[in-house]
């Protein structure tokens, strides 16, 4: 570990993690203070697991920021192949919980493979990429990078999880661009895409896909059932209004009515509770998060570091985009998590890992741009 590298230490990037955290505490705590008792400090509680989960994250955080990037490039494919041997492992040892397999039980923490496969394909395609400089535009290279990333996604499709399934792509065109393939080709496999939507819908959604659809279009056909999430979730983050009722004072989350408001539906008690500012600060947040991820793919010394930095900003911003959406309406429910807020170990490491790979770059880059 080269000290002279700290000085390139991105604290801008840093500080608006802390801060993003320090919503997901807050927002934890408020979530689950209705289930919290007043007995000493326990493995049970919500906010305390998310806290131990916080502090081992920003340790491998540092730790991955302190390695150079470069030594992942000779990892990458193993990496990649552990990930994706551990969604199999799922459909052999892992947990069923509300008729999907997503958990791995390790006995001290619930791993999610998934969450692992994001980062191990953001950078395997990263190093497919990079070792195929100019040759990115050619057709075949196009369709061999699409593999690295339909493979996980049918694998996490299969448990079911369509909500995470659908990022692996996302993910994949985020650095697709990035790496230089052909629009043309892009435009033909969006259309495509888009023509096949019909056929999917069909084919390959499970009825309860099928119903979370018809429930988005209108929650009220079912408002006891399939329709009760969206419905709070909307209650609590329009009744925030401009300042929000405060802290600890929400009444989705105190009484109840919002279900696993820790988790999917977080910033919808972020939003009763925080109001309209509230929530402009956490997205500003993560507006300088992704700017300064962004810089780092800017600054960075070769395309390696430039393609990984692009993926983790993708699937942050991906996130972000799917899950708040998820909480005012403006999307079907994915139970996609908000990045580095709601509860969950193995998603809060598995992101403040990525932004160590993201660190790393930052602090390796040639010369200072800016």
């Amino acid at each position: 570990m080269d000290v002279k590298t700290w000085k390139h230490f991105d604290f801008v990037l840093m500080l608006a993690v802390l801060g993003i955290l320090g919503f997901g505490l807050a927002g934890i705590n408020s979530a689950t203070m209705a289930q919290q008792s007043s007995a000493a400090i326990s493995w049970d509680s919500p906010v305390i697991r998310q806290t131990i989960y916080v502090a081992l994250g920003l340790s491998l955080m540092l730790v991955v920021a302190g390695t150079d990037y470069q030594s992942y490039n000779n990892f990458a494919a193993v990496i990649y192949a552990a990930s994706i041997l551990s969604l199999l492992a799922v459909f052999i040892a892992g947990l069923e919980a509300h008729g999907a397999r997503r958990w791995i039980d390790l006995g001290f923490i619930q791993v999610q493979p998934s969450e692992v496969a994001k980062v191990g394909t953001i950078l395997a395609l990263a190093k497919f990429f990079s070792d195929r400089e100019g040759r990115c535009g050619e057709f075949k290279v196009m369709l061999a990078s699409i593999s690295i990333a339909v493979l996980p996604a049918l694998l996490v499709y299969i448990q079911p999880d369509l909500g995470s399934a659908v990022l692996f792509p996302i993910i994949w065109l985020g650095m697709a661009i990035m790496a230089g393939v052909r629009v043309v080709y892009i435009g033909l496999l969006m259309s495509l895409s888009v023509l096949s939507l019909p056929a999917v819908y069909v084919l390959l959604l499970a009825p309860y896909m099928q119903d979370r659809l018809a429930t988005f279009v209108d929650p009220t056909r079912d408002p006891l059932g399939s329709g009760y999430n969206i419905i709070q979730s909307e209650i609590g983050v329009g009744s925030g209004g401009l300042l929000g009722k405060g802290l600890l004072n929400g009444t989705q989350s105190r009484l109840q009515f919002l279900r696993v408001q820790n988790t999917d539906f977080i910033f919808s008690v972020l939003g009763e509770e925080l109001g309209f500012i509230g929530a402009i600060v956490l997205f500003s947040l993560f507006m300088v998060l992704l700017f300064r991820s962004l810089r780092s793919a800017m600054i960075s010394r070769d395309s390696f570091g430039r393609l990984i930095a692009t993926g983790v900003v993708v699937l942050i911003i991906s996130q972000v985009f799917i899950n708040v959406g998820v909480n005012v309406r403006l999307l079907p429910v994915t139970g996609i998590p908000l990045p580095l807020v709601s509860s969950g170990g193995t998603s809060l490491m598995a992101t403040l890992i990525a932004l160590g790979m993201v660190q790393s770059i930052a602090m390796r880059h040639e010369k200072p741009k800016f």
